[in-house]
């Protein structure tokens, strides 16, 4: 569904735009998701949809922050048990937050929140691993 959406698409943010209502509209039990762009050792509030976010987050900071700092796949059951974890939204209750490449190197993070505590599963990374895949074939 998300290669039909972008596939072509020259435009990196209006393709994000899309790829985050396309996860928002499709996936149960969200009440966020989106992008962190990688902007000089920040990163930077993208697309979205949900609540107002965050703008910056330092890398190294909350899960967003780490697993692009980490570069590595961050599912987490209950935010509030990660240590310094940023709320943006205090309903949130569990995130999973995927890095995106370029050139091998990490350029942003996509982001997905929960209301529901342990709602994203294995079975969510690895379709979401394939999700972002997508979107690296296609960043410009």
């Amino acid at each position: 569904m998300l290669e039909g959406l972008i596939g072509g698409v020259p435009h990196r943010i209006a393709n994000l735009a899309n790829a985050s209502a396309l996860l928002y509209q499709e996936l149960e039990d969200l009440n966020w998701a989106g992008f962190y762009l990688l902007e000089e050792g920040c990163l930077v509030l993208g697309p979205f949809q949900g609540k107002p976010a965050c703008i910056e987050i330092p890398l190294g900071k909350g899960v967003c922050g780490s697993a692009a700092g980490q570069d590595r796949i961050l599912r987490v059951e209950d935010v509030h048990q990660f240590p310094g974890h940023i709320a943006c939204d205090g309903a949130s209750r569990s995130e999973i937050v995927l890095p995106i490449h370029f050139q091998g190197q990490v350029t942003g993070v996509l982001d997905l929140d929960s209301p529901r505590k342990g709602r994203f599963a294995r079975e969510d990374e690895t379709g979401l691993s394939e999700f972002v895949k997508i979107l690296e074939q296609e960043w410009r």
